[in-house]
């Protein structure tokens, strides 16, 4: 009997053995799908969603406004909650906060006739068609962008917020201080963004 055991046990240590060296040395560990930037982004949503609260009317989806990069960066994320996932764009400033037009923004604003991109959490309201054609309502969360109505800050479509317009002067056009999108992205950002979800400005030094 003892005899049948050392066989046994001889037989399943040289299989283990044999399997062991069939296996592939150990790979490295992998990166995460999502990158670092994407992460902080998903995390600035989820703590801004948190804060507004109730006062959003869907929190599944936020748009991300880093003020703190360039006019030719795209800097307005749209990051979808629910999926982990984050898109893109480019999006324009006031003209206020950027008076030498070098594509960076120097200062916010909630002054009426600034025309300077104000800081802080919006709500967006519905769409509507305006001086710039489709537009998304936004009314203003804090004391920093309390006058969104009153100045009528907007989301819309503009000519000058395209990647060819950046080929050719190197910066964005500059708004009234709405988040002006180029027209072959504002579709997205219509359907996404608006009917009371959250949209977010500051400058956030993303990497």
């Amino acid at each position: 009997m003892a005899e049948a055991l050392n066989r046994r046990t001889f037989i399943a240590s040289a299989a283990a053995a044999t399997g062991a060296l069939a296996l592939p040395a150990r790979l490295p560990a992998q990166p995460l799908t999502v990158s670092t930037r994407s992460a902080q982004i998903l995390d600035i949503a989820r703590r801004e969603v948190a804060r507004a609260g109730n006062v959003l009317w869907r929190q599944d989806i936020a748009g991300i406004a880093d003020f703190g990069a360039h006019s030719a960066q795209p800097r307005l994320h749209l990051a979808n909650l629910e999926a982990g996932t984050v898109r893109s764009f480019l999006v324009a400033h006031g003209l206020g906060s950027d008076p030498e037009h070098d594509g960076w923004l120097h200062w916010f604003s909630n002054e009426v006739g600034s025309n300077a991109t104000s800081r802080g959490a919006y709500i967006s309201y519905e769409w509507y068609k305006g001086k710039y054609g489709t537009s998304i309502r936004l009314g203003g969360l804090d004391a920093e962008n309390s006058n969104a109505l009153d100045r009528a800050i907007v989301m819309h479509s503009a000519a000058y917020a395209t990647p060819s317009f950046v080929a050719t002067h190197g910066v964005l056009g500059r708004s009234n201080g709405c988040f002006a999108m180029a027209p072959e992205d504002f579709p997205y950002a219509l359907t996404q963004l608006s009917g009371g979800r959250l949209l977010y400005a500051d400058k956030l030094g993303l990497a």
